[in-house]
């Protein structure tokens, strides 16, 4: 049974992955229909008709997973770190029935390279879905609070 515990367990134990750079691990927590969305706009609701920062379906997030482990990816030398600071997810809905449950977490996270350091400030929603036991991704959206300020190029997921 799926509680609001166990989603948020889910949650931190996703940014865990992400900050420990299990990025396997972490890819296998999405749906086989899942996306990775950053919109551009406050409160946009198409991620395909309107231009994102990001909206990226399984393969893509495999492309930019190997390019980061890759031995010849010298954006990457040294790699890229991450960190997660959550606050307690937000639990928006909860149907164990229908097997469809949403998460809204407020974060700051930071990620660096070298001697260059950025932190970003937003909010993560997780649409899941069960599939079997388990909990899977169908969609995460990273909503920015400096969305339309310019920032270098995001290596890594949020």
């Amino acid at each position: 049974m799926i509680s609001e515990k166990t989603i948020t367990d889910f949650i931190y134990r996703e940014a865990d992955l992400l900050d420990t750079m299990q990025w396997q691990a972490w890819l296998d927590l999405f749906h086989p229909e899942g996306r990775y969305w950053m919109p551009l706009e406050w409160q946009q609701q198409d991620p395909v008709l309107q231009p994102s920062l990001m909206y990226e379906d399984l393969m893509l997030m495999k492309v930019r997973i190997e390019r980061l482990a890759g031995e010849r990816t010298f954006s990457q030398k040294p790699k890229s770190r991450c960190h997660h600071l959550l606050q307690a997810p937000q639990i928006l809905a909860c149907d164990p029935a229908a097997g469809i449950f949403k998460a809204k977490t407020s974060y700051i996270y930071t990620e660096t390279r070298g001697d260059t350091l950025e932190r970003f400030s937003g909010w993560a929603s997780h649409d899941l879905v069960q599939v079997g036991d388990d909990l899977k991704i169908r969609l995460k959206r990273i909503d920015l609070v400096n969305f339309d300020a310019p920032f270098g190029n995001i290596q890594l997921f949020m």
